[in-house]
């Protein structure tokens, strides 16, 4: 939004412009409730949902599953607070809202619309709140959750208003970044290089400074203590051709070439082994997330294996996800990969059990 004013002097001296603008920021929280009347406690009996950030400010949501007082008996009470650990604030800080309970047991997750409303209030300090004392009746609520989990969620719109300098020029877009379109066209085309590997018959060749700022195991062999002054030719072992040129592409564009699909898992697993011998973590986290996109009941445990052997505990939490679910855990134990696993990684099986006990 912007506010636009104009004038013109008497004198002859032309006119002049000022833009009041006015930038937003929106996120939102959601709280969740295992049950209405399982958390009952009284008229005025408050629960506080953790601190979330928006617009640079620290935000609290505080449920009311009897009513905030008296006036609010039977009813159910939502607020949103701006924190008192929130940094100083200066002036007022003018933010929307919008209070909407989710039903968890609703056909994906559903609104239900009648308990949704919105608002647009200055927060003029931290510990005063802006909501609903009667935000709808608890009989009302019951009725239509039966009992089921759900979640309270608020969107939050927080408003800046600055005002433009009127002799300041336009503002002028800056392009984004394009420094790995550079580095990428540099390793197309070889000029420069300075160091060649050996992968499997194929030679690639690269930029010792490039691949030493990248990767601290090819900063040690390029430029450690134990380096030959002429090392011009490394030879790679443990690495298909084709993983290597892919990695190669990380390591100058910092994003991953394009895959077939039928080659995402097999190239996903062994970039990642690539990506923890060389010490490249974004890299590695990138495999793991690509791993779990085709998590399945027959991949499953090899999954497990190799994120075991590679210390990858963001995806062994995944696989374990995903082996909670009901019928899951069974049909994994009879795979071929479980087998695997009880063999290369027993020690695995002890955590699995742990974590998949109800």
């Amino acid at each position: 939004m912007s506010i636009s004013s104009s004038s013109a002097t008497g004198d002859g001296g032309g006119g002049s412009t000022s833009t009041i603008a006015a930038d937003t920021t929106t996120g939102w929280h959601e709280l969740k409730v295992p049950g209405h009347t399982k958390t009952k406690g009284g008229v005025g009996k408050g629960i506080n949902s953790a601190t979330f950030i928006v617009g640079g400010h620290s935000w609290y949501i505080r449920y009311y599953p009897d009513g905030n007082n008296e006036k609010s008996t039977d009813w159910v009470s939502v607020y949103l607070y701006l924190s008192e650990s929130a940094a100083a604030v200066d002036g007022d800080v003018k933010a929307s809202y919008k209070f909407s309970i989710i039903d968890d047991d609703a056909d994906a997750g559903e609104d239900l619309s009648s308990y949704t409303r919105t608002g647009s209030y200055s927060f003029w300090s931290p510990g005063k709140p802006r909501g609903y004392y009667q935000f709808v009746k608890a009989t009302d609520m019951e009725s239509s959750l039966k009992g089921h989990s759900f979640r309270i969620r608020c969107d939050v719109t927080v408003m800046k208003e600055t005002c433009v300098d009127p002799t300041a020029a336009k503002s002028l877009t800056v392009p984004p970044s394009d420094l790995h379109q550079h580095l990428g066209a540099l390793l197309e085309s070889e000029v420069g290089g300075d160091v060649t590997f050996d992968v499997g018959g194929e030679q690639f060749t690269a930029h010792k400074y490039v691949l030493a700022a990248r990767s601290p195991v090819l900063m040690a062999e390029l430029f450690g203590p134990m380096k030959e002054n002429t090392m011009s030719s490394l030879q790679v072992h443990d690495v298909e051709p084709r993983v290597f040129k892919a990695m190669l592409h990380f390591i100058y564009n910092d994003s991953l070439p394009e895959i077939d699909e039928d080659d995402e898992v097999g190239m996903a697993q062994h970039l990642l082994v690539a990506a923890d011998k060389y010490g490249l973590q974004r890299l590695k986290v990138m495999c793991e997330a690509m791993l779990l996109k085709h998590v399945d009941t027959s991949a499953v445990a090899t999954t497990l294996t190799l994120a075991e052997q590679h210390g990858c505990e963001g995806l062994k939490e995944g696989c374990f996800r995903f082996m909670r679910y009901p019928g899951n855990t069974k049909a994994v134990m009879a795979s071929e990969g479980f087998q695997h696993l009880r063999t290369s990684c027993p020690f695995l099986i002890e955590e699995m059990l742990a974590k998949l006990a109800p």
